[in-house]
Parts: C-alpha cells; structure tokens; sequence
C-alpha cells in the first residue's frame, strides 16, 4: 500500500487575537491555490486516494476536502489521531484492513506527521527529521501499517 502524508495548506501565523481556539484557523486563499496544484498532481500521477484521513481541525479538514475535490478522491474520514502525537496503531485502526494497492492518504500537521513518517520508515518517531512545507506530500510503500515496514517512494516539497 502507499502512504501518502500531507499537511495541510497555508493557513497564516498563529494569531489567537483572530483565532482563539487555533483549531479553527481556516486556510488562506493562497493556500487553498497551491493545494489545488498539489492535488492536480496526484491526480495527474495517478495517486488518488481511495482513503482520505483527516484530522478534524478545520486547515487540514479543508485541505482533504480540497485533495478529494481536485484529485477525484474519497469524501475525508475525520481521525482525532492525526491531531496528536502520533502512533502507528491509532493510525492503522482508523485506516482499518486495506488491499495491497490501496493509496491512503493521511492529512494532518506538523510536528507529528514528521514524526509518523519517522516512525513508518525507522520505527521511532525521533530517528529521522522531516522538513515537512505546507502542502506536502510524503510518499511511504508499505506491506502494513506498521512501525519500521515503509520505504520512502517520494517527496514533494510542493
């Protein structure tokens, strides 16, 4: 199966004068531009997802309902595990069994999708640092959802 690890789109700094709760800070136009671009290319590359999880905050909630928009993919699953330090087994009980060629799509945020690709392709969360953009895309061939089981397929920086 192929892992596909993005974070979410340009959403703007941290400004809790206009977003208390920084769960609901929303994408920007320009945001919402580039992702289109990078879910072009996964439809282009024939990468559409056929399982789209998405943390439930409100950038990475839009920028999966973009990524199913554009790239011709599933509606997105909301998946808490996404917005929290990551564990390989919240995040293979949410993506359930899948086939062989299934391409999940794992929507989420920094720092923890740096980690769960650390975790994917060493088997610890610390092993490896991701410089991970907005946008994103990690690319990780695995035989199962396990820590260690990935290899690196690629990585799109935009």
């Amino acid at each position: 199966m192929l892992i596909l690890l993005i974070r979410h789109a340009d959403a703007g700094d941290h400004d809790p004068a206009l977003w208390p709760d920084d769960t609901l800070r929303p994408l920007t136009d320009k945001g919402r531009r580039r992702h289109r671009r990078v879910a072009r290319r996964l439809r282009r590359r024939d990468l559409t997802p056929t399982l789209l999880l998405a943390s439930p905050w409100l950038r990475a909630w839009q920028t999966a309902l973009l990524t199913a928009e554009v790239a011709r993919g599933p509606a997105p699953v909301a998946c808490p595990a996404l917005a929290a330090t990551p564990t390989v087994e919240s995040i293979a009980r949410a993506a359930g069994p899948q086939p062989p060629d299934a391409i999940v799509a794992l929507v989420g945020h920094e720092p923890w999708l740096g980690q769960l690709a650390s975790l994917l392709l060493t088997g610890s969360g610390a092993a490896l640092t991701v410089d991970f953009p907005k946008s994103g895309v990690l690319g990780i061939e695995c035989g199962a959802l396990a820590p260690a089981e990935g290899a690196l397929s690629f990585f799109w920086r935009r």
